[in-house]
């Protein structure tokens, strides 16, 4: 569908996860945290999932379940991905001293991801 974007292999490929826990293993506790991780699916498939390449975003503390109020919490990283998609954002790359434009999209998302 986007040829501009897959031609170029500098271009970030990224996949959403999040999902709730509550502290302390504890079911009876009134708050819940929601954590944000951001992975990157440009390397190669075995290193996707190690722990160096999965990148907090962001930390959701709430007094229960979010259910349908996470989008309120989300929007600033929403906003900064759909900037990074629709804008030609300069980089620099150190290895050959060089600047390039990148372009990032949101492949999918994974929900429970813990369990996962």
């Amino acid at each position: 569908m986007h040829p501009h974007f897959s031609a170029k292999s500098r271009n970030v490929h990224l996949g959403f996860c999040t999902d709730g826990f509550n502290q302390f293993r504890s079911f009876a506790a009134p708050y819940s945290y929601w954590p944000v991780i951001l992975t990157f699916y440009n390397l190669l498939p075995g290193m996707c999932m190690r722990l160096e390449f999965m990148f907090l975003s962001m930390v959701i503390p709430g007094l229960s379940s979010l259910g349908w109020n996470i989008d309120v919490c989300l929007r600033p990283l929403i906003d900064e991905l759909t900037q990074l998609w629709s804008s030609k954002v300069l980089t620099y790359n150190t290895s050959r001293k060089q600047s390039f434009v990148v372009r990032t999209a949101l492949m999918w998302t994974i929900n429970d991801f813990p369990a996962y």
